[in-house]
């Protein structure tokens, strides 16, 4: 089977099972399978795939055709210019995220040495992103998954930056200690059970649900960790969460004991991630 021939059909396979972009996918899912760039695959349409690659690429086609993400049939995600790798241990990185990162930077300039904490870490990519450009900056990781973190710490070595981040196991910030961190970052499990059905469906069937869902409401992993960020940040330290949409007024009421409450927006204009500052007093 020529290579135009078996994208074709993946394609329309992809469609029928109503897999979103699906030429997208089919030309990433061929490009894992023959280890080659896009530029081959539109260079190239009369190749004749061997036996053993027609039969990986239906295999990876079928898995993404019933639902399994992309990302952990290939097991890549790119985030802030860095590879991680992702399993189902792990929730998938994605842009959205960033813009914790982003603000991360920005309120840790000026800070000699600053100390931070990423709750929830997942595939690490939180505390990575940061690690790789604060060079000073002692950060910790943690995670109540050990599967999660076992990824991470794959992560951190892949990236040369196993010496940057120290990574922990436990549930939020129980163990650290008062008045410890300049920030406090997160990613956390916000999306409610009673909303379950409003999710896609491919991350309700294959994304680890403790890093998904936050609870009956969706804000009680939130509520928990705006309590014990308050008591491990520094007078003046920041607290940085990832919300929900439609949670931002919300989580401002629930972050009425912080000062300077403010939220970054996503490029669609939605407030994304919870920015709040500890009182000095």
């Amino acid at each position: 089977m020529q290579l135009r021939e078996a994208l074709a059909r993946a394609i329309q396979q992809l469609e029928d099972a109503a897999v979103g972009s699906a030429r997208l996918n089919a030309e990433m899912l061929m490009m894992f399978v023959l280890g080659v760039g896009r530029a081959y695959l539109y260079g190239h349409p009369e190749r004749e795939l061997t036996s053993e690659e027609a039969e990986s690429y239906a295999e990876v086609i079928a898995e993404r055709a019933r639902g399994v993400p992309a990302q952990y049939i290939i097991g890549h995600q790119e985030f802030w210019g860095l590879d991680f790798l992702v399993t189902p241990a792990v929730l998938i990185p994605r842009p959205e995220t960033e813009h914790v990162v982003e603000a991360a930077l920005d309120l840790a300039q000026g800070i000699e040495r600053p100390r931070i904490v990423d709750v929830g870490t997942g595939s690490g990519c939180i505390a990575l992103a940061l690690a790789s450009e604060l060079k000073g900056a002692d950060i910790y990781a943690v995670d109540i998954s050990e599967d999660a973190l076992d990824i991470a710490k794959t992560n951190a070595v892949r990236l040369q930056l196993g010496g940057r981040v120290t990574f922990r196991a436990g549930d939020l910030l129980d163990g650290f200690a008062d008045d410890e961190f300049d920030l406090v970052v997160s990613n956390p499990p916000y999306v409610g059970e009673c909303e379950a059905d409003k999710v896609q469906a491919e991350v309700r069937k294959f994304e680890p649900r403790v890093a998904v869902f936050g609870g009956p409401q969706g804000t009680e992993v939130v509520t928990k960790l705006l309590q014990q960020a308050r008591r491990v940040l520094k007078p003046g330290g920041h607290l940085l969460v990832e919300i929900g949409f439609s949670q931002s007024e919300k989580v401002r009421e629930m972050a009425r004991q912080f000062q300077d409450v403010d939220f970054v927006e996503d490029l669609q204009g939605i407030p994304r991630v919870l920015v709040a500052r500890k009182s000095r007093g």
